[in-house]
């Protein structure tokens, strides 16, 4: 089978000042990446840049005193399903995305403690790194807070691996969850507020009384403004009108000497037309006349149509009066204006409908809350028989892994018992049974080891050393690798204590990992390194006053030579880069399929 891998999550690390590094930058693929280099080199100062990068503890006391400050950058290109949340909250948050999909970030750290994060070339809070590295990067070492060991991350890892069918009903469960804790919670606040709801309710049907009685309409304050303006100044109104009708055609009353704008314009038209022989253009300018004479004989029509319809009646204008009172009473109590007080009055008719604590309506809610409740409870036992089936398979697979990490007879459970019962835990009845429930059902889940048979099973924290941890949670990686979780992946000495066939083992697994994720991996076994698909050395340079490191990329006879240094501490040996070189072919063979 040929090597997949996924979108470069992690592109480049560049340190400065940190610890025994002065500056160096780390040049990443998006497969295996090993780190090696003698000890004291620095190469855990490359996991802890990591953390510091992605919101970690910052530790003034690993800072250089020359500069004075330690600086972590990393560019992240955003790939994979994780992209668009990650990207979303960026944004959010005020930073910038390049162009071609990437974001940097920054960390720094001075001498004093005090520290400073950018992302996307924004100062962010350092909690802005934490909220990307967890949905980003993975660490597992002997020091690091793993992520498995929270109980929630391992319930929401044990549910991804359960498959999408158990994601579609975990979706179902919380959908029915979420209604029947808003019909509880309805049902409950309207018990218990039954006087005040009942006054406030008293309150709105008084105000939707009174406007119902008004019954004001849309756009009604303005029209009754311009018919009081109109009433007001008809006379005014009236006289202009009829001047202006009297201008434009006279009629009867027109004389040669006093003559109307219609006549004016026919004189004109007339004499244009004689003369329209001699020149042609005249015609044009008639006909334009005669459109002239047509557009004011309309608005003399108009005019006459105007006059008629002005009113002076006294009557009408005290009505306007009271009407405008009666809606300026409504907007003195309810709104700004009259569209206002209608909007009011459909908000107060939504209102009364929540506020409802008729026996009818408490009653239709308890019977609701009891449909929903069964289906709850219902829902949650599908739900713990799917993940007690998943902890089955998932455990086989572990242990199988585990026996190829030099750890045959260890066995990891997954333990899937019901919720705590707590004073405020909801809880819903199934087959007789109380059950307390929470937004992802009715269990909790917990990973256990067995050490070795007839060992008690014991919490992962608790049952495994640090070395056993490191493998124990590398095991669970390939298991738990392609049902989602950060995409890149960082072990730290995952490979203490073990050698030889089992560490050519761990070097297989992880290899496998970096078909579908980023893998960092700090080692000093030639047998996991040979896997890599980056190689990178930290070396350190004693040639001036104060050590420091630096880290560079190991290709073909390089690499050898390295390979031969972890072997027998003698980079130049024929024999050892002879081995060296058969390490790199068998991983190849592997890799390759």
């Amino acid at each position: 089978m040929g090597t997949t891998t996924v979108c470069r999550v992690l592109e480049e690390l560049r340190i400065t000042g940190l610890g025994v590094i002065d500056d160096t930058t780390l040049k990443l693929t998006s497969g295996m990446n090993v780190i090696t280099g003698e000890t004291g080199a620095g190469k855990t100062m490359v996991v802890t840049g990591l953390g510091l990068l992605f919101g970690g503890r910052a530790d003034a006391g690993r800072v250089r005193a020359d500069p004075g400050r330690a600086v972590v950058e990393g560019r992240l290109r955003l790939g994979g399903p994780l992209a668009d949340a990650i990207q979303q909250r960026i944004v959010e948050a005020g930073a910038e995305i390049d162009d071609d999909g990437s974001v940097l970030l920054s960390r720094t750290v001075t001498i004093e403690g005090r520290s400073r994060a950018h992302v996307g070339g924004r100062s962010m809070p350092v909690a802005m790194l934490s909220e990307v590295g967890d949905q980003v990067l993975a660490v597992h070492g002997q020091s690091d807070q793993l992520r498995l060991l929270r109980p929630a991350e391992q319930r929401a890892s044990l549910d991804r691996f359960a498959g999408p069918e158990h994601e579609k009903l975990l979706d179902t469960y919380r959908e029915s969850f979420a209604r029947w804790r808003a019909v509880v919670d309805d049902l409950a606040d309207r018990r218990r507020n039954a006087r005040a709801r009942s006054q406030e309710a008293d309150l709105l049907k008084l105000g939707l009384d009174e406007i119902t009685r008004v019954d004001p309409q849309p756009g009604e304050e303005d029209e009754l403004r311009a018919e009081v303006q109109r009433l007001e100044h008809a006379e005014g109104l009236r006289i202009a009108a009829a001047t202006a009708a009297q201008a434009l055609a006279a009629g009867a009353e027109a004389t040669d000497d006093i003559p109307d704008a219609t006549q004016l314009l026919g004189t004109a038209r007339r004499t244009l037309e004689a003369q329209a022989s001699v020149d042609p253009s005249l015609a044009d300018l008639a006909a334009r006349l005669e459109e002239a004479a047509s557009l004011i004989g309309d608005v003399s029509a108009e005019l006459s149509a105007y006059l008629m319809s002005l009113d002076a009646d006294p009557a009408r204008l005290e009505q306007i009066y009271e009407r405008r009172a009666e809606l300026r009473g409504l907007t003195r109590k309810y709104a700004d204006d009259v569209d206002g007080v209608i909007a009011w009055a459909e908000e107060a008719r939504t209102k009364l409908a929540a506020l409802d604590t008729s026996d009818e309506l408490l009653e239709e809610l308890d019977k609701e809350r009891q449909r929903l409740a069964a289906q709850v409870g219902e829902q949650a036992a599908r739900l713990t028989a799917a993940r007690v089936e998943a902890a089955v398979r998932f455990s086989e697979a572990v242990s199988v892994e585990l026996a190829g990490l030099a750890m045959p007879h260890a066995r990891v459970e997954v333990a899937v018992p019901p919720r705590a019962a707590g004073r405020d835990e909801p809880t819903v009845t199934h087959d007789g049974a109380e059950l307390p429930v929470g937004p992802d059902g009715a269990d909790e889940v917990e990973l256990r080891l067995l050490a070795h048979p007839g060992a008690p099973s014991l919490p992962l924290q608790k049952g495994a050393s640090g070395g056993e941890l490191s493998r124990v949670m590398l095991a669970i990686e390939v298991v738990f690798a392609g049902a989602g979780g950060p995409e890149t992946l960082v072990f730290d000495e995952v490979d203490s204590g073990v050698g030889g066939t089992a560490a050519v083992e761990i070097g297989k697994r992880l290899a496998r990992l970096a078909r579908t994720h980023q893998v960092l991996v700090v080692t000093h076994l030639p047998q996991v390194a040979a896997f890599a698909d980056r190689h990178l050395v930290v070396a350190k340079d004693t040639s001036g006053a104060i050590t420091t490191s630096g880290v560079r990329i190991v290709e073909e006879t390089e690499r050898a030579r390295e390979l031969s240094r972890m072997l027998a501490g003698l980079p130049d040996s024929d024999l050892g880069i002879a081995h060296a070189e058969e390490l790199l072919a068998v991983a190849g063979r592997e890799k390759r399929g």
